[in-house]
Formats: C-alpha cells, structure tokens, sequence
C-alpha cells in the first residue's frame, strides 16, 4: 500500500484492530526532516501513463516528488530525538499513530504500581524527583480506565460514570522509578458546588511549577465530535510549551447513527488543532476496552522518559 495511502487512511478496521498501522493529516513540521528513500518510488509511480518525457523533464519531474515526499513527511510523522529522518522506516511507525520509535526507547513493562499519595495543591506532591506523566481530559473521557488498562489492573484508579470524581492529584508509583499521575477532569458541572475545582489555579498550577513533568496525556474522547474545552486546553498547554501527547480515547465505539465514527471525529480534531500549533505533539488511537494502543503507548512513554533522564 502506498506509505501516503497508508498515513492519511484511518479506516475503521485499523481503529478496532490494533495490529493495523494508520495515521492522519495532522502536520508534524521537523525542519531537518526529509522522505525516506525507500518510499521515493511510490511517489514516481502516480502517473504510470506518461511514458514519452525528456530528460530535462524528468530530472523536474523527480525533484518536485522528492519535494513533496519531504513535505508530506514534515507534515505527518513525529520524530524523536537521536533519530535520522532518512533513515525511518515503515515499521518505525508505532501502529494507529504518527509516532516514530527511535533509540530512546526501552524496557515498557509495567511489573508494579502503588499509590502513593493524593495532594490538593502542587506544592504538596512528592518531591522524590522521578520523572512523571500527568494524564489529564474532560471528565468521564477514560482517564481511569486508561491508567487501569496500561498497569493491566483494575480499580488501580478508581472509575466512576459521575463526572467529576477525581478530584485531587493522585500519584502512581511505577517499578519504583516513574510516576502516572491522575489529574482532576476539566468541564464537570455536575460536581457539587462545594468540590467544584477552578481548573486555571489548581491544575495549571502543577503544569507550571513541576519540573519532573515528562509530558501530558491529553485524552480526547474519539467517540465524540471536537469539543471546544478540549481545543482550548491543548492550545493553553501549546503556548505554555508544556509537552503533549494527545491520546485518542474510546477509538472501539460506533456512534454513527448518533453522528461521526471515531475516525471522521480524530480528522475533524486534528483539523482545528494544527491552525494553532507550528510544530504538534504526537498523537495515539487507543481504547481501554479493546488494549488498543496499550503497549504502544507504553513503548512511546519510555523513549520520553529515558530522553528525559539523560
């Protein structure tokens, strides 16, 4: 299948079933990024009917393709760091993202977690100095069951259908090295008034001030069309220059009936979203209850974090 075909198609299929790799348009400018030679035929191949052309012509004809290989590239993949552009592959491409698997990456086993704390200020989580990823989204989003579903354990967060229900800061101890920390969902209303948090002091105040913050998992929910709160907090997070990853949530739901399925929502999102970002995050599909793009969003946690300790 054509590598372009291949990045801009997110199929259904490739949504519920994890061993499918997909992508999509939102851009990922790297300014030393270039295409891939072994791609370049795909692109010579578009016009398999003009035979008759002279050299002068030609020699054109492939400059413009490199050209617009190169491009295609800055737009869609992730590139981490210690990675040569040149050099990625197809099977580089973590599966249901834009996201590409470099040196950094490591051992993404999780083989304990433990609770450790729950804090109502940023002041008062710990101060151990291991690295964290803070998971963050609207209320009833998956926060929970996506931490539940990466430590394969249930109930390690708490998970509840009433908006609202985290309400502090919570911090995860994994393999005694790492934190997964559960932050409040922004947009319950339905909270009591009295447990209601403002979301700008409490938990903009931990984005600020926390130098172990490896990055945010920004969780969208896919089953659902762009939500402005959403697209307000990722633009926020961007002009903070605090690190995202936007993790597509609930990707196994059809709700086409009750509107757009996940794919045609994950466009859509992407679509706003790059008017407002020079350079994005990289972004994931996945789904609790299927474990799509668990153990993906694992190994992209790890090269993060490892780049992090250097």
């Amino acid at each position: 299948m054509l590598v372009r075909n291949r990045i801009l198609s997110l199929q259904l299929a490739s949504l519920i079933n994890p061993s499918s790799s997909t992508s999509s348009i939102l851009p990922f400018p790297k300014p030393t990024l270039s295409f891939p030679t072994r791609y370049l035929s795909h692109w010579t191949l578009r016009n398999p009917t003009h035979h008759h052309v002279s050299a002068s012509a030609s020699k054109t004809t492939q400059t413009r393709q490199i050209s617009d290989a190169a491009r295609f590239v800055r737009t869609v993949l992730f590139v981490p760091p210690g990675v040569d552009p040149d050099e990625v592959t197809e099977d580089m491409v973590l599966p249901g993202s834009n996201i590409v698997i470099g040196p950094y990456a490591g051992e993404s086993r999780i083989k304990e977690v433990e609770f450790v704390k729950s804090s109502g200020k940023a002041k008062e989580c710990p101060k151990d100095h291991r690295p964290e990823f803070a998971i963050l989204g609207r209320s009833n989003v998956g926060k929970s069951s996506l931490i539940n579903a990466l430590v394969r354990k249930k109930e390690v967060a708490l998970t509840s259908k009433k908006p609202g229900k985290t309400q502090l800061i919570n911090h995860f101890l994994v393999n005694k090295s790492w934190y997964i920390v559960d932050l409040p969902g922004y947009g319950f209303a339905k909270a009591p008034d009295a447990a209601r948090m403002d979301w700008s002091s409490f938990t903009k105040g931990y984005f600020l001030n926390r130098d172990t913050l490896v990055a945010i998992l920004l969780l969208i929910d896919a089953s659902v069309p762009p939500q402005r709160i959403d697209l307000d907090c990722a633009n926020w997070l961007g002009r903070n220059n605090i690190p995202i990853t936007i993790v597509f949530t609930k990707c196994d739901k059809m709700k086409a009936s009750k509107g757009k399925r996940p794919d045609e929502n994950i466009r859509d999102f992407q679509q706003v979203i790059r008017q407002n970002y020079k350079v994005h995050p990289p972004w994931i599909m996945t789904s609790s209850v299927t474990g799509l793009g668990r153990d993906d969003l694992l190994l992209h946690m790890s090269q993060l974090r490892n780049y992090w300790d250097q």
